[in-house]
Formats: structure tokens, C-alpha cells, sequence
């Protein structure tokens, strides 16, 4: 049997098209969740299933769901992402795991290959979490993990989101009908963009995701004493901004000195925030990094720890505050294989790393086995609209991903 190929071609058209979809004068794209443009995205990939005869229907999560005509014959390998994106963010986030996800899909049902096991496209709804606060909404409903939600869940402008997840065809009150149970699922793919330099750096086409690393993120809350800039002496202050500036300080030192992978403060809040005022109050995030869930943990009680002594020495109050914990998150190894072998099959040189960002795919390893292939992001940009990969790369990927999903074998014999 010939093996069959992607169509290189139409993977890249319908990723312009989607980056139309929300486009900023600047090149940057704005799909936040369950707004108007992604939910025109969510429509454009439907229609382009159903006229490549498919099925594509949305779950009571927002959640697009892609499948082969027919009915369900076996358990489901998973393929996906999301297409919703940061604000002014980039154009292949999220976007070209599920492009390449339907291509899979469409090239497998064309040439009418019989599979291990059932597939399906999934396109996850707010996984950024750039307008409502739930990031990884549409796994986490999926996989049955969504926290108790407020009767009236709001978006950070105090909109409801009930009518808004209508609009995108889903219904918060029928959540539980979209949850898939573990029995049920194979596995999860994942192809992305790396958003990281390594791939690019290496000259390497082809990532191969082992282990997605833990986060935790604090707020520290310096509060001192304002006062005149220019009538109080130094040694009576009690210099909220200088506890901050200290601690971001210390902060960047920590993974140098192996207390961490990464270690990040982006957001500051001073107040009174005044030229000529001594801060009376400072507050700002911390984020942490690591693939070793100890690790994580002893980083971010260093970080509590310096605050405190900081702030003794400055004469400061300090809180600290966990306003988000993930655990480190490995993929699976024989899904690894699978890959290696892919890749190697194409003559594509692949290398092992971690992902230093989460995705879908670490929500739904609490429900299935994982696996993510990730392809060289130029400059290593995310996030922000001159986010690019090379057209060779992004079509390499999936086919990687096709050939993947070709030797997954069947789930008696394979992982689940």
C-alpha cells in the first residue's frame, strides 16, 4: 500500500486564512476565547471539515470536534490544540496543531486507510484564557477536571460567559455531557510550535516534547510607607519599590544558581505610582519553571523566604500569595517512539526536549496518554505578531504527525 502524504499546500492556505481571522494592523492576531473572531475561526475550520466530508460538531464546552464519517468503531487517538489566541499574539499558536490536525484527518479518510483506532480533531476552546480567566477551559471540560464555576461565570469586563459560550455553540449547563471517560481515549497528540529558540538554534526540524514543566506563580505584596521624594531622608524610608526591585533582582538570579529552569517577573503594580512619592505599596508576580516538581517546590519557598528577609531588613509588611500551580507533566514514552520513528522514517532529524509552556496536552494526561511534536519557532517568538516558522517546517510537522498517527497501534497492543 502506498503510503499516503499531506497536502503541503492546503496546510498553508488555511493557516493565512485563519490569520486573517482577527488580524491587527500590525500583523498580530486577537482571537480570545469565545469573542466574536474565534468564533469565526472555530467556523472556518468547520466548514473546511464538512466540505472535505467530515463531521464537525462543537461540544457543550465550545470544544470543535472533528471525526471521519461513520460510526464509532473503537477508542479515539485525540489530535489538536486550539485556535483562540493571547491579545495581539501570533498567528500559528494553537492554530497549526489543529490545521494539521484535520489535514491528518482528511489525508487518512481520503485514501481510505483503516487505522488502529478511531481519530479525531479537536479544537479546544480557551486555552489561552485571554478574555475569560479559566485558561485551558475546553481540556479541562473535556477531561472532566473543571473546578467548581461561579453560577454566573464572568469575563475580565464583567460579561456573563453563558451567552458567550452559546454563541460558540456550547451550553454551560450540559458541561458533563462533553466529558470524554478515560476508557474511551487512546492517547492525545499535540503538534506546536516550539515558542522557544532551541529547535532553530540546533538547526533541528523536528522536537520531540518529553516532559512539559511545572509552573508556579506567586504574588508578592510589598507594603511600606509613602512619602515626599524629596523631604524624607533615606534612612527614614520604608520603600516599597525597593523591596520589589530586590526581589526581581534576586529573582533572575535563581536559575544560575540552579534553584530553577526559569524564573520570570512580568507584571509590577506601584503605587502611588507618583515621580516625586515614595512607594508606599509594591506588588508583582513571580513566575517559576521546572521540570522537577521538588525543584519547583524548594524555588518557590526561596522566593517566599527572600521576600520575608527583605522585607525585615527594609522595615516592609510582605504577603505572598500562590495564584497558580501545575505540576511537571511527562509525555508518554512509547508515544515518543512512535514519533522518533516518524521523523526518522521522513529523514527529518528530531531532538528530545522539555516544553517550557504549558498546553491542552498537560491537561489531558490526567486522562490519557501524551505525546507533542514541536517545530522550530524563528527567533523563538511566541506570543507576539512576528511569531513565524519556516513554511518547510510547519509542513514536516505534519507530516510527522500523520505518520505518527499511522503506527499508533491498536489500543490493545498500544498505549492508553
Amino acid at each position: 500500500m502506498t503510503v499516503p502524504d499531506i497536502d503541503g499546500a492546503r496546510v498553508l492556505r488555511r493557516l493565512h486564512d485563519l490569520a486573517a481571522i482577527g488580524r491587527n494592523p500590525d500583523g498580530g492576531v486577537t482571537r480570545p476565547g469565545f469573542g466574536k473572531s474565534a468564533d469565526d475561526a472555530y467556523r472556518y475550520v468547520a466548514k473546511e471539515a464538512r466540505e472535505a466530508g467530515l463531521t464537525a460538531n462543537v461540544d457543550a464546552g465550545g470544544n470543535l470536534l472533528i471525526r471521519r464519517p461513520g460510526p464509532r468503531r473503537n477508542r479515539t487517538l485525540l489530535l489538536g490544540s486550539h485556535l483562540d489566541t493571547v491579545m495581539n499574539g501570533g498567528w500559528l499558536d494553537g492554530a497549526y496543531g489543529v490545521i494539521a490536525a484535520l489535514e491528518t484527518i482528511q489525508t487518512v479518510t481520503a485514501h481510505h486507510v483503516e487505522l488502529g483506532c478511531d481519530v479525531a480533531a479537536v479544537a479546544f476552546a480557551n486555552e489561552e484564557g485571554a478574555l475569560f480567566p479559566q485558561a485551558f477551559w475546553g481540556s479541562m471540560v473535556l477531561s472532566g477536571q473543571l473546578d467548581a464555576l461561579p453560577k454566573e461565570p464572568l469575563d475580565f469586563h464583567g460579561n456573563p460567559l453563558r451567552p458567550a459560550l452559546a454563541r460558540a455553540g456550547g451550553d454551560l449547563d450540559a458541561l458533563a455531557s462533553a466529558v470524554w471517560p478515560a476508557h474511551e481515549l487512546v492517547g492525545y497528540l499535540e503538534l506546536h510550535i516550539e515558542q522557544g529558540p532551541v529547535l532553530e538554534s540546533r538547526h533541528v526540524p523536528i522536537g520531540i516534547v518529553d516532559v512539559i514543566v511545572g509552573r508556579a506563580v506567586l504574588e508578592v505584596d510589598f507594603h511600606g510607607r509613602a512619602g515626599h521624594a524629596g523631604t524624607t531622608p533615606m534612612r527614614h524610608r520604608a520603600d516599597a519599590m525597593l523591596g520589589a526591585a530586590r526581589l526581581v533582582t534576586a529573582v533572575n538570579q535563581m536559575p544560575g544558581l540552579g534553584q530553577c529552569h526559569v524564573a520570570t517577573v512580568g507584571h509590577l503594580d506601584v503605587q502611588p505610582n507618583s515621580a516625586n512619592t515614595i512607594a508606599g505599596r509594591a506588588r508583582l508576580t513571580v513566575d517559576l519553571r521546572d521540570s522537577d516538581a521538588t525543584q519547583l517546590g524548594t524555588a518557590e519557598q526561596a522566593v517566599r523566604d527572600t521576600a520575608a528577609d527583605i522585607a525585615g531588613d527594609l522595615q516592609l509588611d510582605v504577603r505572598c500569595e500562590r495564584l497558580a500551580r501545575s505540576q511537571p507533566t511527562a509525555t508518554n514514552p512509547d508515544i515518543r517512539t512512535l514519533i522518533t520513528d516518524s521523523a526518522d522514517a521522513l529523514g527529518l532529524q528530531s531532538l528530545i526536549l522539555p516544553s517550557g509552556a504549558g498546553h491542552d496536552a498537560q491537561i489531558l494526561a490526567a486522562v490519557t496518554s501524551i505525546g507533542m511534536i514541536f517545530v522550530p519557532s524563528i527567533g523563538g517568538d511566541s506570543h507576539v505578531p512576528q511569531e513565524n516558522t519556516c513554511p518547510e517546517d510547519l509542513i514536516a510537522g505534519a507530516r510527522v504527525l500523520l505518520g505518527t498517527v499511522l503506527r499508533t497501534p491498536s489500543p490493545r497492543n498500544g498505549p492508553a
